[in-house]
Parts: C-alpha cells; structure tokens; sequence
C-alpha cells in the first residue's frame, strides 16, 4: 500500500495541475499538492492528493461537469464525514489515482492541509517519525484503507496543535543517574 518516495509524483502532480486548470478556464480557484506524495522523501500510497481551493463551497457545484471530462468522478458520499469539503476521485492512468479536495480557500482545512505538508518538507524530526509510522499502520491495515487513514489523524492532530502552540513538545525524560552499587566483597 505504501511505496517510498517517487521523484515523478510532483511533475505527475504538475500535469494534472494543468488538465484542471484547463478545464476550470475562467473560474477562480487555487490549486495545491498537498498529502504524502508532496513531501520529498516521504513514503506514501501513490495517490496524488489535490487541494482545490475555492471562494466558497456552492462555487464547486459549477466544476463538476469540466472535472468529469478529464476523468474525476464527484463523491458526495463523503460530505457526511466532512462537510467542509467536495471530493472527486480520478483512477489511475498515465498518472496515479488522484483525489481532489475541494475545501474553502484559506479556510480551516485549507490551512491544516498546507501547515501540514510544510512541515514535514521542512523538518525531518517530524517526516522521520510520520513515515515511520506510516509503514506501521501500512502492515497493520493492509487491506483496510479507512482505517489507515484514521489511525494517522491522531499523529496529524497533535503536529498541528504542537505547532499552533496549544500543545508545548513533551519535556525530554529526565536523566536519572544511579549510584554505583556497593561492590560485594564476596564477589
């Protein structure tokens, strides 16, 4: 499920970048590549996730049509689980299976996608640990998708919160320093 780090994930993410900004001519939008295969060195499952932002979410309703005729497929399903974003999924073809997320530009799940990805690209004490962990939930929930996923969000939600300042990094263990045993003089 998880493959190491592929240097054509991002030149992958730049030809999907332009059939969208070619089939979105003349809306306004932002587009982003965010998730796993957006940080180098990362391990990841090879799916291109996409942040498509937009002014406000009833905008996305008018992209539907252009977004099919390149392959993506709107999954409104997932609005249930999160209501602040519109999910498109396109399989794999020349490029990996790629999933779209709609979400309001600037908005919470914007920024937490963006903060996110940044620092794992700029700080490796915390890339090392999450692909680390990544490989583990891999093993555990091979054939589960969901529940990989799910098991990374507890990792994700503390990083996030570490970095807002609403969590202070865990102090490092104190060292504790044993006297030397007596030595027995029968030994």
């Amino acid at each position: 499920m998880v493959t190491d780090y592929q240097a054509a994930w991002p030149l992958q993410f730049a030809q999907v970048e332009g059939e969208i900004r070619s089939a979105l001519v003349g809306s306004r939008f932002a587009l982003e590549h965010i998730g796993s295969t957006a940080v180098p060195g990362l391990c990841a499952k090879p799916v291109l996730d996409i942040a498509l932002g937009v002014s406000a979410l009833d905008e996305v309703e008018a992209f539907i049509a252009p977004l099919a005729g390149i392959g993506f497929t709107y999954r409104p399903g997932y609005e249930a689980q999160i209501p602040d974003r519109r999910y498109f999924v396109r399989e794999a073809g020349p490029v990996p299976r790629v999933h779209l997320h709609a979400v309001v530009l600037d908005g919470t799940l914007w920024r937490q996608h963006l903060r996110f990805r940044d620092l794992l690209r700029q700080d490796p004490g915390t890339l090392q640990p999450y692909a680390a962990l990544k490989r583990q939930l891999a093993a555990v929930h091979a054939s589960d998708k969901s529940a990989y996923t799910d098991a990374k969000s507890p990792f994700i939600q503390h990083i996030l919160a570490l970095d807002s300042g609403r969590l202070q990094p865990a102090p490092a263990p104190a060292r504790v320093v044993l006297p030397l045993a007596a030595q027995d003089p029968a030994a």
